[in-house]
């Protein structure tokens, strides 16, 4: 029985001197995060989510960055002073803040442990998300489909507005929206031909079947220029403007941006003529490109 014992007291012993590796638990509640490392140390940061990792052309090889399977790895290969990396989640865009600095080992030093990243306050599942509704089923254009509590251009006009005006940091979540590449040779002159406006677009972004382009106005006139979405020509679902009016060229008021909802297709497939195009020989005569004998031979 005392041998019996004994085995078993060893065994807790043993059992008790192996390592326990803590994880420190970050509560991300929009303000960055500190995460300190140590040169020559790989330190783990758990996310549960795909990110992409946005670090600094400053650092070049001094910090070395994997991320996989909703895990980032950050090795230090010399000191860092105190920079700022950005997590993006690949889903909905949001980001997180961290504030990293790398410093050599001291003497006796434990391993910095894994950092894991939750989130601080729920967000609010209404904005943006789909209902959920046993009428799901009922929605014509969508059976598979619970609709949203928002509609999809008020989303997507208020994130790209965030996107160009608010801290990075602020920007609201929202999953399933993608960045859309805009041609560089896009042609905005039959946007609005009337108005004495120069258009150039910035950025798109797409949810679901709907686009959202935001197009910066600058104003080439004198005066003061109220705008009027019905002044804009395309096949557009909805024109937000951030500012109601623009100042005199020159001014610091000569410039805005309008939000411009597409569905279907960009803006680029929505502006004249690509939404309306015709062959301008159809109104040619039918033996313009006839030879002489041919003509007679039909005569």
């Amino acid at each position: 029985m005392k041998t019996l014992l004994s085995a078993c007291l060893g065994m807790l012993l043993a059992f008790a001197a192996l390592p326990i590796q803590a994880v420190e638990i970050l509560r991300w509640e929009r303000l960055p995060l500190a995460v300190p490392l140590v040169v020559g140390q790989e330190r783990i940061v758990f996310i549960d989510r795909n990110v992409r990792v946005g670090v600094p052309a400053a650092l070049g090889d001094r910090l070395r960055v994997q991320s996989t399977g909703g895990a980032v790895y950050l090795r230090a290969n010399d000191t860092i002073e105190p920079t700022r990396l950005q997590l993006q989640d690949a889903d909905s865009g949001a980001l997180i803040l961290l504030d990293i600095a790398a410093e050599p080992a001291r003497e006796g030093q434990a391993p910095l442990e894994p950092v894991r990243i939750v989130e601080g306050q729920a967000a609010d599942a209404r904005y943006g998300q789909r209902a959920a509704s046993s009428d799901a089923g009922r929605v014509a254009d969508e059976p598979n489909k619970a609709p949203r509590e928002t509609p999809i251009p008020v989303v997507l006009t208020r994130y790209a507005a965030q996107n160009l005006y608010a801290p990075l940091r602020t920007v609201e979540p929202l999953r399933g929206v993608m960045r859309v590449n805009l041609g560089r040779d896009l042609n905005l002159e039959i946007l609005a031909p009337t108005l004495p406006v120069r258009a150039t677009a910035l950025a798109a972004w797409r949810l679901d079947d709907q686009y959202v382009t935001a197009v910066r106005l600058t104003h080439t006139g004198m005066g003061w220029l109220t705008l009027d979405p019905r002044a804009l020509q395309g096949d557009i679902l909805t024109a937000t403007f951030q500012h109601e009016a623009l100042g005199p060229k020159g001014s610091a008021e000569d410039t805005t941006v309008v939000y411009l909802v597409t569905r279907g297709r960009g803006l680029a497939a929505s502006l004249l003529p690509a939404i309306a195009r015709f062959d301008p020989a159809v109104n040619l005569p039918a033996c313009v490109n006839r030879t002489d004998k041919e003509a007679d031979h039909a005569q």
